[in-house]
């Protein structure tokens, strides 16, 4: 019955934004009421549970996203990202392209969570879809395919990290067999199936971005703008102090106050506000800009999102909808006792509530709950079942999934193009994920 419930909310949803043009926040917090009702939650209780969803989704999401959203701005308004662009496209050229948004991707998105990559990257990927001639969604599509892998398999990431305890792994050995999953999924889910969408699907191609979000009528004279070095230290500055603090904090003992401030600043909000301020001086004042201009570029980064944090708010309403109606502790019930291998059962468990309630993170620590006591019991490698764990809470994100929406904000696509692009790209990489971990259970 909860799936059913589930089942008949997500197509409301798609009725009342495909059908009926409802705006999108709208259409999700009556079908988050919905969804309530269905579920048995008390009417009492139905808005403090939207209003839980809302406040932990952007409170986990709001700071680092609203900073992520002025650094990405500020360097492109200052020209920054156009340099790395044109530095990349003549470079590496039309044909190798992909590959090298995908290691910018991966160097990135290993200490950024999912969203404030994105948000970093984009200005970059636009430049370069401009410079070659090339669609942006094709350009864009790697890079969302690797930031999704780092998210997926790779610590510190929130749920690979939280499953490497649950699990009792090494971290160690979850990072090094998580890139030697994560690189060939992506490099055929990111390029090898973008490809083929591209010649199969080409009318969802011909979309140039959300006008408003990429702010596109930009024009640089290449003398002007900052160095590439420059360009590219702001833009890794974030991933610098976070994995520099770890290293630090590990390797060298500090008085206590000096570790409480190297863990403030190497914190994702700390490393954020950090680099905001480095980058106020790299790509505002020293480039001579006024702060009267500066002013403008921060606000038009604020008001461009805040349409965007309101619906992924209302996305974390129906998550949390979910939740606190059972649908996740339903899903792992069925398979209490299952003769499944347990990489397998890990992955199909994930997958299952990840497409009911749309979080990975949620979805994963779901899993390990029931899967937890069968890595004792069988002996399976504990490395392989987080990463079969991380391979199956990247799968088939829709409707419910925050990314979703951002993925189709940024590319300004419909409802129907994001499914035939964004779920499909996570389910194929959520696939050969599992695929290739079965390939190293042969070995580990």
């Amino acid at each position: 019955m909860p799936l059913l419930i589930v089942a008949l909310g997500v197509i409301v949803l798609l009725i009342l934004i495909m059908k009926f043009n409802l705006n999108t926040f709208i259409s999700l917090l009556i079908v988050s009421f919905l969804v309530a009702l269905g579920l048995g939650i008390p009417l009492t209780k139905i808005i403090s549970v939207i209003e839980k969803g809302i406040g932990e989704q952007l409170g986990d999401l709001i700071l680092i996203f609203g900073l992520g959203a002025i650094l990405g701005k500020l360097v492109a308004d200052a020209g920054g990202a156009h340099r790395i662009a044109i530095s990349l496209a003549k470079k590496f050229g039309k044909k190798r392209i992909q590959l090298a948004i995908i290691a910018a991707s991966f160097i990135i998105g290993i200490a950024l969570f999912f969203e404030v990559g994105l948000v970093l990257l984009l200005p970059i990927i636009f430049e370069i879809g401009v410079a070659l001639g090339i669609s942006l969604l094709y350009v864009g599509t790697p890079m969302i395919a690797a930031l999704m892998a780092t998210h997926g398999f790779l610590p510190p990431h929130p749920a690979p990290t939280a499953l490497v305890q649950s699990y009792h792994a090494n971290t160690a050995y979850v990072l090094l067999v998580g890139l030697c999953i994560a690189v060939p999924a992506v490099l055929i889910g990111g390029t090898l199936l973008n490809r083929l969408l591209f010649h199969l699907l080409p009318q969802v191609y011909t979309h140039s971005g959300n006008e408003e979000l990429l702010d596109k009528k930009r024009h640089f004279d290449d003398n002007q703008v900052p160095s590439l070095s420059l360009s590219i230290f702001t833009c890794l500055l974030p991933v610098l102090l976070m994995i520099s603090a770890t290293l630090i904090t590990d390797l060298i003992t500090f008085s206590k106050v000096i570790e409480q401030i190297i863990q403030l600043i190497g914190s994702p909000p700390g490393a954020m506000m950090t680099s905001v301020l480095f980058a106020l001086y790299a790509m505002g004042i020293r480039q001579k800009r006024s702060m009267e201009d500066i002013e403008k570029t921060i606000t038009k980064a604020i008001r461009q999102i805040s349409m965007l944090l309101l619906i992924i708010g209302a996305g974390g309403a129906l998550k949390e909808v979910m939740i606190t109606g059972g649908v996740g502790d339903y899903v792992a019930n069925l398979f209490k006792g299952s003769p499944l291998s347990p990489l397998v059962l890990a992955w199909v468990i994930t997958v299952l509530i990840r497409v009911c309630i749309g979080s990975s993170t949620v979805a994963a620590l779901t899993a390990a709950g029931v899967v937890a006591p069968l890595v004792s019991a069988t002996g399976v490698s504990p490395t392989l079942i987080v990463l079969a764990t991380g391979a199956g809470s990247v799968f088939g994100g829709h409707v419910n999934d925050p990314g979703f929406w951002l993925f189709k904000e940024y590319f300004d696509l419909n409802i129907k193009d994001t499914l035939k692009t964004y779920t499909v790209m996570g389910s194929m990489l959520s696939l050969i994920g599992i695929l290739l971990i079965c390939v190293f259970s042969v070995f580990m």
